[in-house]
């Protein structure tokens, strides 16, 4: 008598997700997708019914940048599928881990523009590490147990595997592959982790003669799980540090080595620190144009060490003097070693204590600085965010949309450790916030959760509030409400002779019947003296989500702010700053 086991491919499925330890997914059913439905009843996995396919992948998404685990989300075929390309661009974009699971119609039925059929594999193949249409149900093990390994080894990405509804309802004979099997079944996937010995040495070499060094901390090192190490290698020779939008806490705000956020709306000394360095330590960042500003113009005189976990990264935008290809973690401490038998050997660091002087004058000369409000004006959104970062507990998870509001957060809240800082980096997804707060919040029900929005972000996904009432995850959203797209707005005043095409919102919805309508208290802020009570009684609730609406001042600017296409050495200062601009030289 045979011990093998039958099971429908859906069951093999749900299984299969089982075996690869997941506990949490996001999605919405429909025709295609509903065999994988009916064993979900049986699973330990707990399923949150989302209210649109791209609420599914942005929880996703929240769920692997506060755990590192792959967030899944399972939709059905055709337009549930093409709803899903936007997280799986962001994901993409991001190097976060996701799985996405979708219906397909009956393997006799494509190609015949069968009802919801359209061509998932095709359309998603350019924002997926790696998609793949099951034909048979014996597959499915292997190809989950692939899709898994491929999501989180090398650089991290999502992966896509589309499913016929017959191979779903079909059986096949259980059977998990084992760690070597998966292996051997991707004879052209090795990722390299280790750093080459010699490009280690060199890079040693090249940290311990440069006058004028600056750590540049990208989100692969949170991927890689890489803080503490390269803290260590920051403190063992005082080396000033900036962390990119997707680094946030990677490196604590509040270390004395911290120089902050570079970039187009970074500050401007993470941005001068770049420019004047004699030596980019690039770990974990892709040099993407929101750092780099004009590329001819970016850290002229920096020679450049690139760790980064995918070779393609090496010289697409600037020419690594060392390139490193391997796992961040790995090929730091390999960096930390080598420095430290040079220095046991008799070799010395030069003395940069000038280069760290510097730094610190320009911090303390140029902090990020807005006006304050006027006696009866608008409230200042920096000011806002200031008091809901004073009175947030410990290891509370931030989580922005995309536009003012997020450069914003980055720049006035304090993030002193890794993975409490959750945004759209790559692809600026407007609408991010609230879904991807939902996925971080069931990842992490402990933690106190604030999604950050603007109003017009807020209006493209606040849907999903009834999600997290339904759920009982509760969220804190603050929507900075100026009644425009502000980030646009911006660019229309300062580039476009302040013609304002298309970005007033004014005709917004009351946003605190719309919170009370999908179960959350929703809370208006007019003035400052409202804020102090209002936070207050948002951190007080805990049995629901609450949402604030905070009227913030229309006309306000982010500033520093570096126009698109200019150099890093025309950063537009904050209007008070910008008679001092000479001290950047």
């Amino acid at each position: 008598m045979s011990n093998k086991e039958t099971l429908t491919g859906a069951e093999a499925l749900i299984r299969s997700l089982e075996m690869e330890n997941v506990e949490i997914m996001f999605g919405l059913p429909g025709g295609c997708i509903l065999p994988a439905y009916d064993p979900l009843l049986k699973s330990s996995i707990r399923h949150i019914l989302v209210r649109h396919e791209q609420g599914a992948g942005h929880m996703a998404q929240g769920y692997a940048h506060v755990t590192g685990r792959p967030g899944v989300a399972m939709v059905t075929s055709g337009p549930a599928a093409t709803n899903m390309v936007t997280p799986l661009c962001d994901a993409f974009m991001d190097s976060i881990p996701m799985i996405c699971i979708t219906g397909q119609v009956s393997t006799t039925a494509i190609g015949t523009d069968a009802f919801q059929e359209c061509d998932t594999v095709g359309i998603t193949r350019s924002v997926t590490k790696h998609n793949e249409l099951i034909m048979h149900p014996d597959d499915i093990p292997m190809v989950v147990r692939q899709a898994f390994h491929i999501a989180t080894t090398g650089r991290p990405g999502p992966v896509l595997i589309d499913v016929p509804k017959d191979v779903l309802q079909n059986t096949m004979t259980w059977s998990w592959p084992t760690d070597e099997e998966v292996i051997a079944s991707l004879p052209g996937y090795r990722p390299t982790t280790k750093g080459h010995p010699k490009m280690i040495k060199e890079a040693a070499k090249l940290i311990l003669a440069a006058e004028k060094p600056l750590l540049y901390i990208g989100g692969g090192v949170l991927k890689a799980r890489a803080a503490d190490v390269v803290r260590e290698l920051a403190e063992l020779l005082q080396i000033p540090v900036v962390t990119t939008l997707m680094a946030r806490g990677a490196f604590p705000d509040n270390h004395p080595l911290c120089l902050g956020m570079p970039g187009m709306h970074g500050n401007a000394t993470a941005i001068t620190a770049m420019q004047k360095s004699d030596l980019l330590i690039n770990f974990g960042a892709r040099f993407d144009d929101r750092v780099t500003g004009k590329v001819s113009t970016f850290a002229p005189d920096a020679k450049v060490i690139h760790v980064d976990i995918d070779p393609a990264e090496q010289g697409k935008v600037r020419k690594p003097d060392v390139p490193i290809v391997g796992d961040c973690r790995i090929v730091v401490e390999e960096i930390l070693k080598s420095v430290q038998e040079l220095l046991a050997e008799g070799s010395t660091q030069v003395n940069i204590d000038p280069w760290r002087s510097k730094v610190s004058g320009w911090r303390e000369k140029f902090p990020v600085a807005y006006d304050q409000s006027e006696p009866g004006g608008r409230l200042k959104p920096q000011f806002c965010l200031e008091k809901l970062r004073d009175a947030a507990p410990d290891g509370t998870i931030v989580v922005s949309g995309v536009g003012q509001h997020q450069m914003w957060t980055s720049l006035f809240w304090k993030f002193n450790e890794p993975y409490t800082w959750v945004n759209s980096g790559g692809l600026g997804t407007m609408g991010f916030s609230v879904p991807a707060a939902i996925g971080a919040k069931a990842a992490r029900p402990d933690r106190t959760v604030w999604a950050i929005d603007g109003d017009g972000c807020f209006q493209m996904t606040a849907q999903e509030l009834v999600t997290a009432s339904t759920e009982g995850i509760h969220i804190k959203v603050a929507i900075l409400n100026n009644t425009y797209l502000g980030m646009v707005r911006q660019w229309q005043e300062m580039f476009y002779g302040e013609r304002y095409s298309e970005v007033n919102l004014a005709g917004c919805p009351d946003f605190v019947k719309w919170a009370e309508a999908m179960g959350c208290v929703g809370i208006r802020v007019d003035s400052i003296e409202e804020i102090d009570g209002a936070i207050e009684l948002a951190n007080s609730i805990n049995d629901r989500s609450v949402v604030i609406d905070f009227r913030v001042e229309e006309f306000e600017k982010v500033f520093p702010m570096v126009p698109a296409g200019a150099s890093n050495d025309d950063v537009l200062l904050h209007p008070s700053q910008e008679s001092e601009r000479g001290l950047l030289r």
